[in-house]
């Protein structure tokens, strides 16, 4: 399909720059089978539109600060590196973006600063070079004590659309992490788990509903822009994932029972149609996924899908119209954009059934 096909306009005051203040306040969309009217709901609704013995499944992945300030040296030059961190490849390596690219060679060194400018004892060299100023760096630390340096040099990487209207504060340190955070290796917020409170689980758990986890670490190249015509020349940027034999026999048994599997965001539906088999069920898995849902994909693990509202022109808009349907998701998204709701990470959602599930 054409890239263009996914484009709309959204006025720069639908972007949400902070998340609701009450989370459960945010605004949802309920978007049904195609005929149906657009609903507009609150997420603390949610338990309420959905049935006793669904499974809410969540991504579990930890936001790190993940973008991060160099330098490189040759003689008297010196040439400042903004890197943010993409996928652990070894305990010692990870693979990032670059800005500029074009100023590193190969096994040339980044030696990393604090935010204030300050040295610290943490470098890297440049392994390997790819594609769209993307290198493979080996750390001059490895395992914890890497993980600790990288607390402490590197910011939250908040999405460019947000770092481009405003600074990360202490606040997004919170903000931008899910209550379900647990697994550390994200460099982007599972943004529909924002959401979330202790009270609206407990009203789900009340009503049946069980919520169960995954992990996908969500890479950066969630936001890097889809810069080819055809949809079936982009390439996806791999990330990690893992699901346990706990939630595969969960999922298992809502499928035999006839409930419903609910995906919170579109890491976790990634995750999990990466995961399922031909007939439909799930056994323990993890490694790496890449896939890239556009419309005409069938859907084998997911009935429904809390998201968030999307990039014009982005993978994720592609998921969602595979998921609802093109035409219906141009649609909703025009609902959306009359109505007030607030757009991307620290905005409001949206809760699609698939065609062949009703409310």
């Amino acid at each position: 399909m054409r890239v263009d096909d996914f484009d709309f306009e959204l006025p720069p005051d639908r972007i949400a720059l902070r998340p609701a203040e009450k989370r459960e306040t945010a605004r949802l969309l309920v978007v049904r089978s195609r005929g149906e009217a657009f609903l507009d709901h609150y997420i603390g609704d949610l338990p309420t539109l959905l049935s006793s013995g669904d499974v809410v499944v969540v991504n579990d992945t930890k936001v790190i600060p993940a973008r991060l300030t160099g330098y490189r040296t040759r003689g008297e030059a010196k040439a400042k590196i903004e890197i943010t961190l993409h996928k652990r490849e070894a305990s010692d390596q990870w693979l990032a973006f670059v800005r500029p690219a074009k100023k590193l060679a190969l096994q040339e060194i980044i030696h990393f600063t604090h935010q204030d400018g300050a040295s610290t004892s943490l470098h890297a060299h440049v392994e390997a070079k790819g594609e769209g100023g993307e290198v493979l760096l080996r750390f001059s630390h490895s395992g914890a004590e890497l993980d600790a340096s990288i607390a402490q040099v590197g910011e939250m990487p908040l999405p460019p659309y947000i770092a481009a209207k405003r600074s990360e504060d202490e606040q997004d340190k919170k903000d931008y992490q899910t209550i379900f955070a647990d697994r550390a290796g994200a460099v982007a917020a599972p943004t529909a788990g924002l959401h979330f409170t202790p009270a609206l689980i407990e009203r789900l758990n009340e009503c049946g509903i069980s919520i169960m986890r995954v992990t996908l670490h969500v890479g950066a190249g969630t936001f890097l822009p889809v810069k080819v015509e055809d949809t079936r020349d982009h390439k996806m940027h791999a990330e990690w994932g893992e699901i346990s034999q706990e939630t595969a026999n969960a999922l298992n048994n809502a499928r035999r029972a006839g409930k419903r599997i609910v995906a919170i965001g579109t890491t976790s539906l990634r995750l999990l149609e990466s995961a399922v088999r031909e007939d439909g069920t799930f056994a323990a898995w993890r490694g790496d996924t890449s896939i890239f849902i556009t419309p005409g994909y069938k859907f084998r693990a997911v009935d429904v899908l809390l998201t968030n509202f999307h990039l014009p022109r982005s993978t994720l808009v592609m998921l969602v119209s595979a998921f609802s349907g093109l035409d219906r998701i141009m649609k909703a998204y025009r609902h959306a954009i009359d109505t007030g709701y607030r757009f991307y990470s620290y905005g409001d959602a949206c809760l699609l059934f698939s065609e062949d599930q009703q409310v």
